[in-house]
C-alpha cells in the first residue's frame, strides 16, 4: 500500500510561501533552492515542498539548471515583455466585463483597495504597492465574470509581481499609478464597458512603455551576458 500524498492545503501553503518569497525578493533570481533546507525552515516534510516546486516549475517560477538542481528563474526581458502584450489584450477586455458586473460590495471593495494603495504610496512601502496593485487587478478580473480570465491572470500577475518591484522603485512613476487606477475604477463603476475598456488599455500601455523604457533593456543587456 502506498503512503497518502501531503494534504492539498499543506502544498498550497508550501506553494504560497514559496512564491511570495521570490515574488518579494527574499529568495533572488538565480538562487540555489535546497528542498531540504526549505522544508526546515517552513517545519513541513519534504514531500509537500517537492510538490509545490514541480507546480512553481510548469509556470516557470522555477528551473532546471544541471547539477545545482533548482534554481529561482531570472525575469527574463521576452518573457515580461510577452506578459505586458497579453495584458494589453486581456485587461481591457476584463475591465469591460467587470463594468456589467457592478456590485454594491465590489465598489465597496475596489474603494478599499484604492484607499490603501494610496496608503502604501504614502508610507513607501514597495511590498504594499505591489500589494494593493495586485489585488486591484484580481478584483477586476474577479468582476469580469469570465473564469479563463480570473485563472490564466492571477497566475500571471506573480510573474508581473517579479517585474512590478523593478518598475515602483521608480518614484516618478508611483506618483501617477493611483489615480490612473482611480479613472479605471470610476469608469467600470459608471458601468460604461466601452469607457472602461478605453482607459484599461491606456493605463497597461502606458504602464508597458515605462517597463520597456525603464527595466527590459538593463534585462536585456543582463541576458546577453
Amino acid at each position: 500500500m502506498q503512503s497518502l500524498p501531503p494534504s492539498a492545503t499543506t502544498v498550497e501553503r508550501v506553494y504560497d510561501s514559496i512564491l511570495d518569497a521570490i515574488c518579494n525578493g527574499q529568495m533572488a533570481p538565480g538562487e540555489r533552492i535546497a528542498q531540504d533546507i526549505v522544508a526546515e525552515k517552513l517545519n513541513v516534510s519534504r514531500q509537500p515542498v517537492g510538490q509545490a516546486l514541480m507546480i512553481l516549475k510548469k509556470q516557470s517560477f522555477v528551473r532546471e539548471a544541471g547539477r545545482r538542481g533548482l534554481i529561482v528563474a531570472p525575469l527574463e526581458a521576452k518573457f515580461i515583455a510577452a506578459v505586458y502584450e497579453f495584458r494589453s489584450a486581456v485587461d481591457p477586455l476584463a475591465s469591460s466585463l467587470a463594468a456589467k458586473h457592478v456590485t454594491a460590495d465590489a465598489k465597496a471593495e475596489g474603494e478599499r483597495i484604492i484607499a490603501a494603495g494610496k496608503k502604501a504610496l504614502a508610507s513607501g512601502s514597495l511590498q504594499r504597492l505591489i500589494g494593493a496593485d495586485m489585488d486591484f487587478h484580481v478584483l477586476i478580473y474577479s468582476m469580469s465574470g469570465n473564469i479563463l480570465v480570473q485563472e490564466v491572470m492571477t497566475t500571471y500577475w506573480h510573474h508581473l509581481r517579479r517585474a512590478m518591484r523593478e518598475v515602483l522603485k521608480r518614484e516618478d512613476y508611483r506618483a501617477t499609478l493611483w489615480d490612473e487606477h482611480q479613472d479605471i475604477w470610476t469608469a467600470i463603476c459608471s458601468g460604461d464597458p466601452k469607457r472602461a475598456e478605453r482607459v484599461m488599455r491606456h493605463h497597461v500601455l502606458a504602464a508597458s512603455d515605462f517597463l520597456e523604457r525603464q527595466v527590459l533593456h538593463v534585462l536585456e543587456e543582463r541576458d546577453k551576458k
